[in-house]
C-alpha cells in the first residue's frame, strides 16, 4: 500500500510577516483570488483560470486529491510512498481457463517528480505552513498566486496585466515535462478565460471568471520552457490533448508463460462493448513502469496523468489487457487507469484529467461504437465476479467521489432523465456539489473516523423507507455481515448514471429493485436525487420462481471445438425472483477468447448460441439468459 506522507520541514517567513498576512485576510473565495492577483502582481483572469483547471475553485474540505494536491490551486505535497498497485490485490486477468502463475510482485521507483511537491516551494515563497496551504483556501490561492508570479520571473516574462504573456507561466504550473502536456493544460486554461465562467463551490461559495473575448495567447514563452517533444508514435487519441506511446512489456517467461496482455485482432475478432475507468492506486510514472515489468500480472491501455491530463497509451486497442479482473469484460474492454489513490483517502480528481479522460472516452467510444452510458462506461467498481469465488475480491475504484454527471458532460452525453414522474425505472443522479453522504475511511491515519462532508456520485440503499433504517445486505461481498458506510465498500450504494426499476415509492423515499430485495433511498421532490428514466426490464418468465445471475456471458459447452476446455456457466450467488425488474442495457454475444499462447494464431473466440442479456443488478451489472426473462417496458 502506497503511503502519502506530509512534508513537515517548510521555509518560514518572521511570525510578524505570516501574522499580518492572516489578518488581512478576506471573507469569501471571489475576493482572496482578486487579493492575491493583487498582492503577487497576476491578473486575475490567469489565477482563476489555472484554479478552474485544476479544482473548479473547490476547497474540498482541505482534503487531497488523487495526486496529493489541496486547495483550489491544487498545491502538491506527497513526500513518499512504498507499495505496489492494486493489481497487485488479485489476479487482473480474471481467466479460470489459465490462472497467473505466482509472480513476485513488482516493486514501483519510489520517486516524486517536482510536480508533486509545489507546496514546497509555495511554502516558501509565502511564509505560510503547509498545513494552512492545505486547509485555509484564502492560503492557499496565495500560494498558487505565488508559484505563477516565480515562474513567469524565472521566464523572464514581464508581470504584465495583459493575461497572454502569462501563457509560459500557466503552461508550467501544469507541473509537465512534456510539451504537448503543458500546451494542452495552458490552452485549456486559456479556453476558459476566453468563454468565461461561474459556479458556486462545493461550500457554497459563488465564483465568477468574466469572459475575456479578446484574449490573445502569446505561446513564444512556451518554447522557453524547455520542455521535451514526445512521438507519438501512432497513438490512438484525439488530436486536441497529449499523448504519447509508452508500451507495456510483452515477452516470453520461461518456460510457459508470457507477459503481459495479450494480442488480438479487435474489432474483427471481438468487438469492443465496454470502457473501463480505474484509479492507479500510485502514481503516474511508478505505475507505467510496472506496465513495462512482464512479471507484473496486469496491464491496461492508457494511463492519464493528474495534474496535467497527460496520457500515455501502452497497448493497442486491438490487443486485450489485464486490467478488470474478469476475462470475459477484458476480452471486450478498454481499461483507462488515472493517477491517483481511493485506498489512501484521496477525495477528489482534477479538472485537467477529467477533461482530458473525457475527450479520449469519447474518441474511443465512437471509434469501437461503445454507447456512451454507465452501462458500457464502467468503473471498476461496476464490473462483476466472474463466479461466486471471485465477487468478495473485485475493486472498489475509482470510488464515491468521482463525478460521473461532469464527466459525462465533457463527453458530450450529459446523463438525463427520460419519462414522467411515475415512470417505472429511474436513473440515480443527484447534485454532486450538495450530496454530501456520510462515508469513514477517508484519513489513512485513522480509518475509522468519519470523513469530512464531501461531494459524492452516491446514494445510500437502506431496507425501509426512513433515514436510520439498516442498509441493505450484499451477500457476495459480506457473506455473513453487514455492509458498510466505508469509502471501499460499494454494498449497499447506486451510483450517478445507474438505471434501476422502481419497486415502490413512499412519500420522500423511492425504492428500486437492487441485488434480490427492495433498496430505499431518500429522493424528495424538491431536492431529487433520481430522475425519470423509462426503458426496457427484464423479469423472470412466467412459472419461473428464481432466476440465476451471471458475472460472464459464456457459451454452452456443446460451441466449444476439440481442443479448447469448457469453461463452466456458472452462476453466482444472487437470485432474480419473481415479481423483481431489473433494467436492460441490450444483449451480450455469448463468447470465451482463448489466449493462453504468446502467439496470435494461436489465440480462438468460441462462440455459443446461447443469448445472454445486461442487467443492472446491482452496483455491478451482471448477466441473465434471455431464455428465463420476458423483456417488457418498465412503465
Amino acid at each position: 500500500m502506497r503511503r502519502l506522507l506530509a512534508i513537515s520541514v517548510v521555509a518560514l517567513l518572521p511570525l510578524s510577516n505570516v501574522t499580518s498576512a492572516r489578518a488581512a485576510e478576506p471573507a469569501d473565495r471571489q475576493q482572496a483570488f482578486a487579493a492575491a492577483a493583487r498582492e503577487f502582481k497576476v491578473p486575475e483572469s490567469v489565477l482563476l483560470g489555472v484554479s478552474y483547471l485544476q479544482s473548479r475553485w473547490d476547497a474540498h474540505a482541505g482534503q487531497p486529491s488523487s495526486d496529493a494536491g489541496f486547495g483550489p490551486m491544487h498545491l502538491t505535497d506527497a513526500a513518499a510512498f512504498s507499495g505496489s498497485n492494486h493489481h497487485d490485490d488479485g489476479d487482473a486477468r480474471g481467466d479460470e481457463g489459465r490462472p497467473l502463475p505466482a509472480r513476485k510482485p513488482a516493486t514501483a521507483p519510489a520517486e516524486i517528480p517536482a510536480s508533486l511537491r509545489t507546496m514546497e516551494r509555495a511554502a516558501q515563497l509565502t511564509g505560510e505552513s503547509h498545513e494552512r496551504l492545505r486547509t485555509d483556501d484564502a492560503a492557499n490561492i496565495r500560494g498558487g498566486a505565488a508559484l505563477l508570479a516565480d515562474y513567469q520571473k524565472a521566464l523572464g516574462a514581464p508581470l504584465s496585466d495583459q493575461a497572454g504573456e502569462w501563457y509560459g507561466a500557466v503552461a508550467r504550473y501544469s507541473g509537465a515535462e512534456e510539451s504537448g502536456a503543458a500546451k494542452f493544460f495552458a490552452d485549456e486554461v486559456f479556453a476558459t478565460i476566453k468563454d468565461g465562467a461561474a459556479r458556486k463551490t462545493d461550500d457554497g461559495q459563488q465564483v465568477k471568471l468574466n469572459a475575456v473575448p479578446e484574449l490573445t495567447k502569446i505561446e513564444k514563452w512556451l518554447d522557453k520552457l524547455g520542455l521535451r517533444h514526445t512521438r507519438p508514435d501512432g497513438v490512438e487519441c484525439p488530436a486536441s490533448i497529449s499523448c504519447e506511446w509508452i508500451p507495456a512489456a510483452y515477452q516470453e517467461l520461461p518456460p510457459d508463460d508470457y507477459g503481459h496482455y495479450d494480442l488480438a485482432n479487435r474489432p474483427v475478432s471481438q468487438k469492443v462493448d465496454y470502457i473501463i475507468i480505474h484509479d492507479m492506486e500510485g502514481y503516474f510514472l511508478p505505475s507505467i513502469r510496472l506496465n513495462q515489468d512482464p512479471n507484473y500480472g496486469a496491464s491496461w491501455h492508457y494511463s492519464v496523468r493528474s495534474t496535467d491530463g497527460h496520457i500515455a497509451q501502452h497497448i493497442k486497442t486491438k490487443d486485450v489487457g489485464w486490467q478488470a479482473g474478469n476475462w470475459y469484460i477484458n476480452a471486450k474492454s478498454i481499461g483507462i487507469e488515472h493517477e491517483g489513490f481511493l485506498a489512501e483517502g484521496s477525495t477528489w480528481y482534477t479538472e485537467a484529467m477529467y477533461r482530458s479522460s473525457a475527450r479520449l472516452v469519447r474518441y474511443l467510444a465512437f471509434k469501437h461504437g461503445v454507447p456512451l452510458d454507465r452501462a458500457h462506461i464502467l468503473g471498476h467498481d461496476n464490473v462483476p465476479g466472474t463466479l461466486p469465488t471471485t465477487v468478495r475480491g473485485m475493486h472498489e475504484d475509482p470510488g464515491p467521489f468521482w463525478d460521473w454527471a461532469h464527466y459525462f458532460e465533457l463527453m458530450g452525453a450529459p446523463l438525463r432523465g427520460f419519462g414522467g414522474p411515475k415512470s417505472g425505472s429511474v436513473m440515480i443522479k443527484p447534485d454532486f456539489a450538495t450530496n454530501k453522504p456520510y462515508f469513514y475511511g477517508c484519513d489513512r491515519k485513522n480509518p475509522e473516523a468519519a470523513c469530512p462532508p464531501l461531494p459524492a456520485h452516491t446514494v445510500w440503499l437502506r431496507t425501509e423507507p426512513r433515514a436510520d433504517a439498516p442498509l441493505v445486505k450484499d451477500i457476495g461481498k459480506h457473506p455473513t455481515g453487514e455492509s458498510l458506510y466505508s469509502v471501499y465498500d460499494h454494498s449497499a450504494r447506486a451510483s450517478t448514471g445507474q438505471r434501476f426499476a422502481v419497486a415502490d415509492r413512499q412519500g420522500d423515499w423511492t425504492a428500486i429493485w437492487y441485488l434480490g430485495q427492495k433498496a430505499w433511498f431518500h429522493n424528495p421532490a424538491g431536492a431529487p436525487t433520481a430522475v425519470p428514466s423509462a426503458g426496457l426490464v427484464v423479469t423472470p418468465k412466467p412459472g419461473k420462481a428464481t432466476v440465476p445471475v451471471y458475472g460472464r456471458a459464456y457459451p454452452e459447452q456443446e460451441a466449444y471445438p476439440e481442443g479448447i476446455p469448457y469453461q463452466a456457466v456458472t452462476p453466482l450467488q444472487y437470485t432474480l425472483s419473481a415479481g423483481e425488474k431489473y433494467t436492460l442495457a441490450g444483449p451480450a454475444p455469448a463468447e470465451y477468447y482463448r489466449a493462453v499462447t504468446f502467439n496470435l494464431e494461436d489465440h480462438k473466440v468460441v462462440r455459443g448460441k446461447t443469448k445472454y442479456l445486461q442487467i443492472q443488478f446491482g452496483h455491478r451489472v451482471m448477466y441473465v439468459k434471455a431464455d428465463d426473462v420476458r423483456v417488457t417496458l418498465s412503465g
